[in-house]
């Protein structure tokens, strides 16, 4: 072996090497800050996540796709002459019916409520051949709204969930005001979302943007093979989970992130994808004023990297008489990170929608 053969195999062992102990480095440093967490007191812990139940139902949809749907009766139901006043929680991408976990406890003793899994999310079927626009989505929620809430209802949205809500006033306009009498539009967009910045620098977030459709088109194509890989990198998922859902709070229960993360994990890839440019086309704020006639109320966390303020801001400026919120110190999962502000919201509009 010549000097100089030898020397480029020492440069190739040396950078070998370096990196080796960059990932052993970096895999040390994760697994040392998932113990941090976890080390921190968990006040959560205790909490039966995903355990709630109420009536379950199997809808299904004008295209064949079979919803899944929990209603929760109050004791009282049935006393009054007039159907009861329904909320209709509809949760967000990635998520399930089980994300409003807090609310449902809260309110289901007082209140008729009405969970649904949208299509591909959650109990509900996947849509293999079918529409996952957010307009079907607005379809699904007319349809559901047809079948399950017999009188007067308050929609409830979080994420995609409130972008559901916008198509459901965009397509069928004439149910807000008599069916539909109030409006909770909670950490969510009326457009615009392939300009979020996701807390990064602007170079990076355009670089970033540029190439997700791509990358997120691949591996829907390959969901299959990422599915069955998904659970060796919890710990990045749990880290990953914790910033982008919850940002940075340090009192976050680990039990709670471990609850979000299992739903996002339980969300097929291909799933994940088939949504994505759903969520990017998005743009609804010309049907906002569909909404002017009922109370509504408009909710986001001031560190929200993923629907930030700004977005319920312009949906506030188009919706003048909305009660607007803005939740110090809280990021995108707000339902389940301040639990006790959504629910004291969700109160006061019922009793607003009761005047």
């Amino acid at each position: 072996m010549t000097t100089t053969t030898r020397r480029k195999v020492g440069i190739a062992g040396a950078l070998v090497g370096a990196a080796s102990a960059g990932i052993a480095a970096a895999a040390m440093a994760k697994r040392y800050a998932v113990g941090r967490i976890r080390l921190r007191p968990d006040l959560e812990a205790g909490e039966p996540f995903g355990e709630l139940r109420g009536t379950e139902h199997t809808f299904i949809t004008s295209d064949g796709v079979a919803l899944h749907v929990d209603v929760d009766e109050p004791e009282n139901a049935g006393e009054g002459a007039e159907p009861p006043l329904t909320v209709v929680l509809c949760h967000g991408y990635c998520l399930s019916l089980e994300s409003w976990h807090y609310q449902r406890r809260a309110l289901r003793e007082q209140h008729r409520v009405v969970l649904w899994d949208q299509r591909s999310h959650g109990r509900s079927q996947r849509a293999v051949s079918g529409d996952t626009s957010i307009d079907r989505l607005g379809d699904d929620l007319a349809e559901v709204l047809a079948a399950f809430v017999p009188g007067p209802c308050v929609l409830v949205g979080h994420s995609m969930g409130g972008m559901t809500i916008m198509a459901l006033a965009d397509r069928h306009p004439e149910l807000f005001g008599d069916k539909v009498r109030g409006v909770a539009l909670i950490a969510t967009s009326a457009g615009k979302l392939a300009e979020l910045t996701l807390g990064l620098p602007a170079l990076v977030s355009k670089a970033v943007h540029r190439v997700a459709p791509t990358t997120v088109s691949m591996l829907g194509r390959r969901g299959s093979f990422v599915d069955r890989t998904r659970h060796a990198g919890s710990d990045i998922a749990f880290l990953l989970t914790r910033y982008m859902a919850f940002g940075d709070s340090k009192n976050i229960s680990p039990t709670l992130v471990d609850f979000a993360e299992s739903m996002i994990r339980a969300t097929p890839t291909e799933v994940v994808a088939d949504f994505y440019p759903a969520l990017m086309n998005h743009d609804k704020l010309s049907a906002l004023h569909v909404l002017d006639p009922v109370p509504t109320a408009i909710m986001v966390g001031d560190k929200d990297w993923l629907t930030p303020p700004d977005h319920s801001r312009a949906m506030a400026e188009a919706l003048p008489k909305a009660q607007f919120t803005e939740v110090s110190d809280t990021s995108h999962l707000i339902q389940l990170e301040r639990p006790d502000a959504v629910n004291d919201a969700l109160r006061d509009l019922i009793k607003r929608v009761a005047l």
